[in-house]
This record gives structure tokens, C-alpha cells and sequence, in this order.
């Protein structure tokens, strides 16, 4: 079974212009990275957690009352889910538009809804954490409304010493972004005169 979600379905070297990979689909969204190690061993440990808690709830309904081994599985499953939402997180990107994936909330623009996509420098979270330090961040800023937070920077567990992969992963969703807001306003455009 691929698991999609842990491998770049674009590579960050290539331009959003190429053609569709041969196993994806045309409109399907893609995150245009691979995930960081951080972010894939905090998923390893969170699992096997989850896999000791599922061994635990055996052992306990064998030997116990129901209840706490019912207990015990939902509390598996939680983690299991976790986990799988912690890979899921970050930026992802398909013709249609572009998506932040949080650990709670997902938000989704169509590129016509983009204003700009763009690298600043300024305060950013440490691996996630309250602490702040320096560094860059992935600005997405749509035509209406407030700033996205940033979900990419140089500081994420994404992105935690690779710069040159944070570098690399930037100029691929500005790319996108660039390509396809134009052809929206292009499409606009066509629209417009036919009137």
C-alpha cells in the first residue's frame, strides 16, 4: 500500500509545470517535500506507543474487565491518529489550489484566492514550540483576510537543519503559485472579453 503521504509526489527540483506523475492523478494534491526527520521519528515513537497501548489492551481484556481495555484501545487509536495527522502536515498543492494542513485545522485557497506566496525572515517557532528564534517562513497571503500563520519554516520539524531542502521546497510553492495565479487571471481575462 504507497503511502502518499510520506513521499514528495513532486520532486522540489522539478517545475510545477511538468506533466503529472504516472502514478497520480492530475488533480490530486501534493506536498511539494519530503517529510523532515523530526517530524517522521516523532510519528515512529507515537506509534509504537500506540502499539504498546494496543498490546496493553489485549493483555487487559485476557485478563481484566472490558472496560479497561476499552479504555486502553481508544486510547491507541487516538495516537495512531495523531500520527498519521502529524505526517499529513504542511503545505500541499494541486492545480486547483493550495492547502495548510495543521494538526487540527485545515485550510484550503483556490489560487485565485492567493495573493502571494513568499519567504520573510522573522520570529519563528522552534520545532513547534513556544520558543522562538530567528529564521524564515513561508508566507501565504491571501487576497481577503489575514496572513495563514506559517505552517512552513526553516525551523519546523520539516526543515530543522536542511535549509538547503527549506530553500528548495520555497521556490517550488512559489513557483506554483506564480504559474497558477496567472493562469487564473489569464482564464479571468478571457472571460472578461468574451462578455
Amino acid at each position: 500500500m504507497p503511502l502518499t503521504f510520506l513521499s514528495a509526489e513532486h520532486d522540489a527540483q522539478s517545475s510545477p509545470t511538468d506533466g503529472p506523475l504516472p502514478h497520480g492523478q492530475p488533480d490530486h494534491w501534493r506536498r511539494p517535500y519530503r517529510p523532515g526527520p523530526w517530524r517522521v521519528g516523532g510519528a515512529a515513537i507515537t506509534l509504537l506507543l500506540a502499539a504498546y497501548l494496543l498490546l496493553s489492551a489485549m493483555i487487559i481484556a485476557m485478563a481484566g474487565p472490558p472496560s479497561g481495555a476499552s479504555a486502553t484501545a481508544i486510547c491507541a487509536a487516538l495516537a495512531i491518529a495523531f500520527a498519521l495527522r502529524l505526517l499529513r502536515m504542511g503545505i500541499w498543492v494541486s492545480p486547483r489550489g493550495l492547502r495548510r494542513v495543521g494538526l487540527v485545522r485545515t485550510q484550503t485557497l483556490r489560487w485565485r484566492e492567493v495573493e502571494a506566496v513568499r519567504t520573510v525572515q522573522q520570529p519563528v517557532k522552534w520545532l513547534g514550540l513556544p520558543r522562538s528564534v530567528q529564521g524564515q517562513a513561508l508566507e501565504v497571503l491571501p487576497r481577503r483576510g489575514e496572513p495563514l500563520r506559517p505552517l512552513v519554516t526553516d525551523h519546523s520539524a520539516d526543515f530543522l537543519k536542511r535549509a538547503d531542502a527549506f530553500e528548495r521546497a520555497a521556490d517550488v510553492l512559489e513557483a506554483w503559485a506564480a504559474e497558477h495565479r496567472t493562469e487564473g487571471a489569464g482564464r479571468r481575462g478571457e472571460g472578461s472579453r468574451r462578455r
